[in-house]
């Protein structure tokens, strides 16, 4: 890019949203141009530093309501310009009615099984971002297609939450006393959280390694809590130490 560009486009851009004002203005991957000043080779004369002198004089310059609104997103919101970064919104992630509307979007385009609801997908979720979500279904979808099949099951959602959540599918161990231990230790977790008031209910058990785990016990939470009950910490601690305590029995 020529020195000046960048600011020269700047200046066309605003100039277009006054012109069709009301209007909104989205920047996508601010961190671009947006990244702390005075890094460059060029000093203050670095065309991305020119070009973010200029983004901000316009949008410093707003005078009244004129009608136009600017949105810049970035993941890497660490780098910014301290100036930019004044500005800043943090989006949370969903909670699970708005986890079931982003599910909606991405699921149009996709064909499921009768046994396969967003709803409950949503509910196992927490946690998840707008980019997990989609990720979630398109993983299914490649699942699915790899297997021959022309929708997606509940099958193929559970291992793509798996893989997302606790890393790829490793090797299933052979029988022998390493395995025993595993079971009885994700089986203690288990019939503790279930017996335990309080806890989350159980969803499965398995034996499938995944990432650095050499079994799984999953819970689905009953919702997204922001507080967390003196009950709920008590249950969680049994329903950790369960897997423990059933090795020593």
């Amino acid at each position: 890019m020529f020195v000046g560009v960048g600011a020269s486009r700047v200046r066309d851009l605003f100039k277009k949203a006054k012109e069709n004002a009301p209007c909104i203005v989205f920047v996508d991957e601010i961190d671009a141009v947006g990244r702390q000043r005075g890094t460059g080779i060029g000093g203050g004369n670095d065309e991305r530093e020119q070009t973010l002198n200029q983004l901000l004089t316009e949008m410093d310059g707003f005078e009244g309501n004129t009608g136009i609104i600017v949105i810049a997103a970035t993941n890497r919101a660490d780098i910014l310009d301290s100036l930019v970064e004044t500005w800043k919104v943090t989006v949370d992630v969903p909670d699970i009615r708005g986890r079931t509307e982003i599910l909606k979007v991405h699921a149009g385009n996709k064909k499921f099984d009768s046994d396969v609801s967003l709803e409950v997908i949503a509910m196992r979720t927490p946690g998840f971002s707008g980019a997990d979500l989609a990720n979630l279904l398109n993983e299914a979808a490649i699942l699915a297609g790899r297997r021959g099949k022309t929708a997606i099951s509940s099958k193929e959602i559970d291992d793509s939450i798996d893989r997302i959540v606790a890393g790829m599918e490793g090797t299933v161990m052979t029988d022998g006393k390493s395995k025993s231990l595993v079971a009885y230790h994700e089986v203690g977790h288990a019939i503790c959280g279930t017996l335990t008031p309080g806890h989350d209910a159980v969803q499965k058990v398995t034996l499938v390694p995944r990432g650095q785990a050499r079994g799984l016990t999953w819970f689905i939470p009953s919702d997204d809590p922001t507080l967390i009950s003196k009950q709920q910490l008590f249950a969680r601690i049994v329903g950790g130490l369960g897997g423990r305590a059933a090795e020593e029995i």
